[in-house]
């Protein structure tokens, strides 16, 4: 028996068949917060190492290609583009104190957009600083409490500035082209059990996670990296860290093939060694501190838009700044050449 539209609509169909004598006899059928176990769940090491395995398993799906860092590496290529638009990703980074992962997220969103292309830009021109803002924003969209608006996200001296509809439209490009695969698996999503490996009684557990992030972050703007997957760079990055601890027997890079199913000896040597001859480059130089994942609920330090008269004044230096990009050379079809 078909049901006419008022049938459908009437208020026995739209109530729910609740229990309602607990509601009719005042008594309260609701949870203190002693009965609610709010601590994270805890897994076995057993659990928790096939966790890492199938992380292991998996982060070759959130990576370039191999033949990716050839491509960069062509004689034909500018090979500063690249390293200027990682640059400024960093600057901003420090700019806003934006999480480490942030930064990382966004080198490796502009990275796999950047692999899925046919022809790479010749120099660092507006379409890859277009592509270093919508990646950027998209990361910190992922992972930040608070996101400065897209205008505000230009800073530290960017060639152009673009309108937000403009952002917006490269956003939706990049979504496409990564499948919209955003929850990438990272060096960070290992650190934390691998430093327990070096380290199974805890003492050094934060300094070695903090210094293996600040280690991570201040190469990434290494190509070279490329050719290591995010397990490997965690490890080496790791060890880089214990080497500073004083009076610590040094865990060999061999040794850290048999931590977990998926790693491999040579990689996390090759890896290791490069890693090695930048740290000892990199600590000649100042770089900011880093808190590894440390998240505050505070507004950021936006110095452009703390007081009206800031703001009024970056306004009129962005709209000073702009150039007017056609709406028509967006990057659309990479096959195309420059505009």
């Amino acid at each position: 028996m078909s049901l006419s539209f008022p049938d459908i609509f009437s208020d026995s169909n739209l109530l729910c068949s609740e229990d309602t004598s607990g509601i009719i006899s005042g008594e309260s059928s609701e949870l203190s917060s002693s009965d609610i176990d709010l601590s994270p769940p805890t897994l076995s090491s057993s659990e928790e190492e096939e966790s890492i395995a199938g992380f292991i398993e998996n982060e070759r799906n959130f990576v370039p290609g191999f033949d990716y860092l050839s491509r960069l590496q062509s004689p034909s290529l500018d090979a500063s583009a690249r390293k200027e638009s990682v640059e400024w990703i960093l600057k901003v980074q420090a700019y806003y104190s934006l999480q480490p992962l942030t930064a990382y997220l966004s080198v490796n969103y502009m990275d796999r957009f950047l692999n899925s292309r046919r022809h790479l830009p010749q120099t660092n021109g507006w379409q890859l600083q277009l592509l270093s803002v919508a990646c950027l924003s998209l990361a910190a969209k992922m992972e930040e409490p608070m996101v400065p608006s897209l205008l505000d996200l230009q800073v530290e001296g960017p060639k152009y500035i673009f309108e937000p509809k403009t952002i917006r439209r490269m956003e939706l490009l990049v979504l496409g082209v990564l499948d919209w695969r955003l929850r990438s698996i990272t060096p960070f999503s290992f650190l934390g059990f691998f430093s327990c490996k070096f380290d199974s009684t805890g003492i050094f557990n934060g300094f070695l996670i903090s210094r293996a992030t600040q280690i991570i972050l201040s190469n990434v703007q290494e190509a070279s990296f490329l050719a290591y997957w995010p397990s490997c760079i965690a490890v080496a990055a790791l060890l880089c860290a214990a080497n500073e601890i004083p009076n610590w027997s040094l865990v060999k890079p061999e040794h850290a093939e048999s931590w977990c199913e998926g790693l491999r000896k040579e990689k996390i040597i090759g890896c290791y060694q490069l890693m090695q001859e930048l740290v000892i480059d990199n600590n000649k130089r100042k770089f900011p501190k880093v808190l590894p994942q440390l998240r505050v609920a505070t507004q950021y330090p936006m110095r452009s838009s703390v007081s009206s008269s800031s703001s009024s004044s970056t306004s009129f230096s962005l709209s000073y700044k702009r150039r007017r990009i056609n709406r028509h050379c967006l990057w659309l079809d990479g096959d195309k050449e420059n505009q």
